[in-house]
């Protein structure tokens, strides 16, 4: 009789199953670890914010974030049944092996099983995301979705996945098939040339789709935003005020685009919340990260990381330990390149798991870098100000559990970053 332990199908599919269970563990224990911290510091509001922030904001924070995090868990519940159901119980395989029997083998049938997969998985999470939009956000303030656009979004979802998704994925697929050996190299390339391609025609056919960008109308804001970005020696291709809040009462700003096609875009709600030197600050934060270069490491690290993701995709498709270990029987008539493909998108979270508290100290770290460049450039005292309004309009809260930041948190907790600004302007 064989030994299973050392059959490679038996060993993944233990350390799969294993994986699953101490990443869902990780997860459950550091949402805890946050809730009670936040519900431990409810009652009293932080020194440093205490003649700025008010006990019932600093109430309104905790409860959303506790909200937040509690429904997290079930979200996360969630999606680990889905996982299993898809993989070790057999889901993944029964679609396969359906589209089989009615479409044959072949690249349409493949191109069917991940569109068929992608709508599916869809459906099963949409109450979670509607839960989150209608139920969650709406009790604490933040929702200004109604129903007729959130059906519109979806449409346009749909259709954007179809003319845009269909398309790339079939010639992911077909790749894969016709390339040989180092199909994995050349779906890497494609994969990199489409992410370079979207950032330039995002800001200018994707984004319109879904809000109204306007050009910004403040003429002295305008002149004052264009004095720091000429000061700053950045070039954008214009300055635009997005409908945020037709969606949610939630402020921001952000940099869109890539070379030419730049442009600034400006939440309506964050301009309302902020004076013109607060926004002249949070723009010269952006602007941080482009001085520092943050946005082009990011992209040679996504360069970097997909690299080896898909040259180890490449050697595990060919692997039929992969398939069964994973709970999934490869077709033995036909391509399997979608099941690997799907595979690999189930993998995904368990490896960003393990890679994400770096990749979140990278970010801080980029943040604080960003901040100093902020304050060089304008009042230190002014990005300070916007930015407890902005944690205070987004009900960010003041008290997060170390741990929970150390893991999660791409952007500094509040008493970190305004105790550095604060030790950098006084």
């Amino acid at each position: 009789m064989q030994d299973t332990a050392f059959d490679p199908s038996y060993t993944l599919t233990l350390a799969f199953a294993a994986a699953l269970l101490a990443h869902t563990w990780l997860k459950f224990w550091l949402a805890s670890r946050q809730i009670r911290h936040v519900a431990a510091h409810r009652e009293a509001v932080p020194p440093l914010f205490a003649a700025s922030i008010s006990l019932a904001a600093h109430h309104k924070a905790a409860d959303y974030t506790i909200a937040k995090t509690r429904f997290g868990l079930l979200d996360l519940a969630w999606g680990v049944a889905l996982t299993l159901g898809w993989t070790l119980l057999s889901g993944l395989s029964t679609l396969n092996a359906l589209l089989a029997q009615w479409l044959g083998t072949g690249l349409v049938q493949q191109v069917a099983l991940v569109a068929a997969f992608t709508l599916i998985n869809g459906l099963l999470e949409l109450p979670f995301s509607l839960y989150m939009t209608f139920v969650l956000e709406q009790r604490f303030g933040f929702n200004k979705m109604t129903p007729v656009l959130w059906l519109q979004d979806a449409m346009k979802s749909l259709v954007l996945g179809a003319v845009i998704g269909l398309p790339l994925l079939t010639l992911f697929l077909w790749l894969m098939g016709a390339t040989g050996p180092l199909w994995w190299l050349w779906i890497w390339a494609a994969w990199m040339a489409f992410n370079l391609l979207a950032m330039v025609i995002y800001p200018t056919w994707i984004a319109p789709w879904f809000n109204r960008f306007e050009p910004l109308q403040d003429a002295e804001l305008v002149q004052r935003v264009t004095a720091l970005m000429q000061r700053c020696g950045f070039h954008a291709k214009g300055l635009f005020v997005m409908d945020g809040s037709k969606r949610s009462a939630h402020a921001n700003a952000y940099f869109t685009g890539f070379g030419a096609a730049k442009r600034v875009v400006f939440y309506d709600t964050l301009l309302k919340q902020l004076d013109p030197g607060e926004v002249d600050a949070v723009l010269a934060h952006e602007l941080g990260h482009f001085k520092h270069r943050h946005v082009t490491k990011r992209i040679i690290m996504l360069f970097a990381v997909s690299f080896f993701g898909f040259a180890a995709l490449g050697w595990l498709s060919s692997q039929v330990w992969f398939y069964t270990g994973m709970g999934v029987l490869p077709l033995l008539d036909g391509p399997n390149d979608g099941l690997a493909l799907l595979l690999a998108m189930m993998l995904m979270p368990l490896i960003g798991g393990v890679l994400r508290p770096l990749l979140a100290q990278v970010s801080r770290r980029d943040e604080f870098q960003a901040d100093a460049y902020a304050i060089a450039q304008t009042r230190g005292q002014d990005l300070a100000s916007a930015l407890l309004k902005l944690y205070q309009d987004n009900a960010a809260t003041l008290t997060p559990d170390p741990l929970f930041v150390r893991y999660y948190y791409s952007h500094p907790p509040a008493t970190e970053r305004l105790a550095r600004m604060s030790a950098t302007y006084s």
